[in-house]
């Protein structure tokens, strides 16, 4: 389905693994799902998999290592090392939870926390810099789903567990999620938007890929009042939600700017622009290449 990096998690016991059950439905035969959704692709749509008593979610245990390298390998364009799937499954640090139909892995997501401090000097800009010293971020490394069983519903119920246990109040000092993205992996950016997330910044040249360098997105959701750095724009808003929250005899005028309509207007246009530039910034950086490479 996807791939970024995110989260934390309490310790858990080696080799043990805690199983969430999710909604309740029919029973699930995973060769025939397969089967029917390559078959009838609308029939799958209007019965998700989510609501099926079969599929449930557990975390990464080390015996596990071996099945996920094989899914991930299938799944994403990078080649992980080995340590790295030792680590997501064994090390307590990573939040690796896993969807599991009668006991097939079929879905995954990997993520960490870090302090702001720790992050490359391109994500440090994910938040404002009013965050002080000990403000974390959760990190998404990895979210994928079975290709046959995609669109059911499970690559959203992976997030959601993630946000989930990082919106609870141990939590609290996590400000942020966000992920990295292939510019041109429109689906992915598609999946992440829909679920609130929205692109941050372009990474040019980010991705080794087969002896290429590929240009990415990192990508961010804001977290328990967590927030970029703040622009004219924001301040305006913030100015008219705290008037228009005054008592009514003392702001009536305060009250008519929150429903001025050119407000809303030009932050649309904003949004707009700044969605206009990160799909324009892979464009113009070939086009800069390529003359600089003619040019020579």
């Amino acid at each position: 389905m996807v791939a970024g990096e995110a989260g934390g998690r309490r310790k858990r016991p080696e080799g043990k693994a805690r199983v969430a059950r999710v909604a309740r439905g029919p029973p699930v035969d995973p060769p025939r799902v397969a089967r029917v959704a390559q078959e009838d692709p609308a029939r799958m749509a209007r019965v998700p998999l989510v609501n099926c008593i079969e599929l449930q979610m557990r975390f990464l245990s080390p015996l596990d290592t071996e099945a996920v390298k094989g899914l991930c390998r299938s799944w994403f364009p990078i080649d992980y090392p080995d340590t790295w799937y030792h680590e997501i499954t064994a090390n307590p640090r990573f939040y690796s939870l896993a969807a599991t139909l009668q006991g097939r892995i079929v879905g995954i997501i990997v993520a960490e926390t870090k302090e702001l401090t720790q992050l490359a000097k391109e994500d440090r800009t994910i938040l404002a810099n009013c965050f002080r010293r000990g403000t974390k971020v959760a990190y998404i490394l990895s979210l994928g789903v079975c290709v046959e069983l995609r669109k059911q519903g499970v690559a959203s119920l992976l997030l959601e567990s993630l946000i989930s246990h990082l919106t609870s109040e141990a939590y609290e000092v996590v400000k942020a999620v966000y992920l990295h993205v292939l510019t041109t992996n429109s689906a992915a950016i598609s999946f992440y938007e829909h679920r609130g997330f929205h692109l941050h910044s372009f990474l040019p040249f980010y991705y080794a890929i087969q002896g290429r360098r590929r240009d990415g997105y990192t990508a961010v959701l804001y977290l328990n009042g967590g927030h970029a750095t703040w622009g004219a724009l924001d301040y305006v808003k913030l100015a008219a939600t705290v008037l228009c929250r005054a008592p009514a005899a003392l702001c009536r005028a305060p009250a008519a700017l929150c429903t001025l309509s050119p407000r809303r207007a030009l932050a649309a246009l904003c949004r707009r622009c700044n969605l206009a530039w990160l799909a324009a910034a892979p464009r113009l950086r070939r086009v800069a290449h390529t003359s600089q490479a003619f040019f020579s």
